[in-house]
């Protein structure tokens, strides 16, 4: 009865579900999320024009796309452009605000403690948990190859 089911279910989601164009998908993606870094790189440049050192202006690029990326979730633009560019809007930085402020705004009726305080890194949690994991194990290797004398670039 249950594979009766499955099986009934799979039919009904493959005749219901919308068909997409990949080519298409991939294309509008791959725009998207050249222009995110376009502007990214605009951004740059005018950081550095106004005799910002790189360091700072990098920071700042960084800062201001998660602050625009933010501001748009909370607007609900945010949504409405990665409808249709699919994975070009989660150039990394982009991505990562978008999850943790519509976490935010998801949990934000369940209070600030166990609505938004509990449940917004929810998406990105596991982002931050491991790429803190892999930054420690790589420092590791890094730390232990010095002391047997190889040459690392570093």
């Amino acid at each position: 009865m249950i594979n009766i089911y499955k099986k009934d279910y799979k039919k009904y989601a493959e005749q219901t579900a919308a068909k997409s164009n990949v080519f298409v998908c991939c294309i509008k993606a791959f725009l998207i999320g050249g222009l995110i870094c376009l502007f990214a790189q605009w951004l740059f440049n005018m950081f550095t024009s106004k005799n910002m050192s790189e360091e700072d202006a990098k920071l700042m690029v960084s800062t201001t796309l998660i602050f625009l990326t933010a501001l748009t979730t909370g607007l609900g633009w945010f949504d409405k452009l990665a409808k249709h560019a699919g994975g070009g809007t989660l150039v990394p930085i982009t991505g990562f605000a978008n999850s943790i402020a519509s976490a935010a705004i998801d949990s934000k009726n369940e209070g600030w403690i166990l609505g938004l305080g509990a449940k917004i890194f929810t998406i990105a949690g596991p982002v931050i948990l491991y790429g803190t994991l892999a930054s420690v194990i790589y420092g590791l290797v890094l730390y232990f190859l010095k002391l047997t004398g190889v040459d690392t670039g570093t």
